[in-house]
């Protein structure tokens, strides 16, 4: 949150953030709606970014653009595993932060 802020992009609207610390808890907000892009954390305990965002893709739906941040760029393949739409690889570069959440958000 704070290598994007509120405000990315000139082109988007202003960022709110919602942050939820279960998986069930993912789940339910995603299958309640409303969520325009989710940013999960691949490297948490003990259920990843990676195999939830499998989970919401095989189980819901509808299903917003999905981000994960992973522990290292070789772990891209474990994010394409995942049907994750972009990844981005720790230590966090809030440019190329940014580059991704603009171009999952970007108005078509």
């Amino acid at each position: 949150m704070t290598a994007l802020g509120t405000r990315p992009h000139p082109d988007l609207p202003r960022l709110d953030y919602l942050e939820v610390a279960t998986a069930a808890v993912v789940v339910d907000t995603m299958d309640a709606g409303g969520i325009d892009l989710v940013i999960l954390d691949g490297e948490t305990a003990p259920t990843g970014g990676l195999g939830l965002a499998k989970q919401l893709r095989d189980e819901l739906d509808h299903v917003p653009p999905i981000l994960v941040l992973i522990g290292r760029a070789d772990d891209r393949w474990l994010a394409d595993w995942s049907r994750a739409d972009a990844s981005v690889p720790h230590p966090i570069d809030p440019f190329r932060l940014r580059d991704a959440v603009t171009s999952l958000l970007a108005p078509t």
